[in-house]
């Protein structure tokens, strides 16, 4: 004769499949055998090499004098030694501070007024009901399909009409949509419970404060990544900024860079040297947020952009 187990009793309660498959959770972390663990870090290892050769190249390259960039065959330790000499030329013979001022500022503006953007027309899409929303939010995303370059000339073309050429406003305006971000926002937005906007219907919370106080706080990590992701695609755009900007005390850092060099003909070691200043900025940001950044690939899938 049989009898039922005793579930009031822990001790002789029966196991859940649940509580197995936790319980099998650390043998499948483990499921790699020593030989395949060995070869997945050599794999990665490898990449990481390819990967990092480009830059070492380059900072090898900066730190060599000019005639020894084309020496062959190619040496890394050069026999006269390495010098700095391509870093004084480009810091002398531009003006460095005001082009990275210049990048600051209209980086900084666009990532915040971009973000602030995004934001509030995801939210729109995701919690307002309106006619055409769905017709809207399909042209919104659209536009992730067309090419920045086909709409500079209309661009360059409102930007003299409004007589904004040469000026901050200039370079800043026309990179505040970015489609693809509004959709991202959109997505997450969807995920947050509507009972919690609700809940503060109820004690009074209007629409406003409700996206201020509720749905952004519960948004930090999704905004960080996205912040992230615009910052450095606005520290990185060359090609706007170089059409819409003819002055050199306007010129971001990547534009006036490249003002140096064309200036002096192709120099190799002060172009590797000019790279590798306008990318440490990047380099700091990213090794203060790599945290958020690696965060921001996994949630958004952002990591082929």
């Amino acid at each position: 004769m049989t009898t039922a187990p005793d579930t009031a009793n822990p001790a002789t309660a029966p196991v859940l499949p649940r509580a197995r498959s936790r319980a099998a959770e650390p043998t499948d972390i483990r499921r790699y055998t020593p030989l395949a663990r060995a070869g997945i870090i050599t794999a990665l290892a490898v990449l990481a090499v390819l990967w990092l050769a480009p830059l070492f190249w380059a900072v090898v390259t900066s730190l060599k004098q000019e005639a020894d960039t084309t020496v062959v065959p190619l040496e890394v330790v050069p026999d006269r030694g390495f010098t700095l000499q391509a870093y004084a030329s480009v810091l002398a013979n531009g003006n460095l501070v005001t082009w990275f001022v210049n990048s600051t500022v209209v980086t900084v503006v666009i990532t915040v007024l971009t973000v602030a953007l995004s934001a509030a027309a995801a939210y729109g899409f995701s919690r307002t009901r309106f006619r055409g929303r769905n017709v809207l939010f399909a042209l919104t995303i659209a536009g992730i399909m067309v090419p920045p370059q086909i709409l500079i000339v209309p661009l360059y073309r409102q930007m003299l009409a409004m007589g904004l050429a040469d000026t901050y406003a200039g370079i800043i305006l026309p990179q505040l949509v970015l489609p693809a971000m509004v959709f991202i926002l959109k997505k997450f937005f969807d995920g947050i419970p509507r009972e919690l906007e609700e809940a503060a219907r109820v004690d009074g919370a209007g629409q406003l404060r409700i996206f201020l106080q509720i749905v952004l706080p519960l948004s930090r990590s999704i905004l960080a990544a996205v912040s992230i992701f615009v910052f450095i695609h606005a520290w990185n755009n060359f090609l706007w900024p170089f059409i819409i900007t003819s002055d050199p005390g306007l010129m971001t850092l990547p534009v006036g860079l490249v003002q140096v060099q064309s200036a002096f003909g192709v120099r190799y070691a002060q172009v590797m040297a000019s790279a590798i200043l306008a990318g440490l900025p990047l380099i700091v940001v990213f090794m203060l947020f790599q945290r958020q950044i690696i965060r921001g690939v996994a949630t958004t899938g952002l990591g082929g952009t």
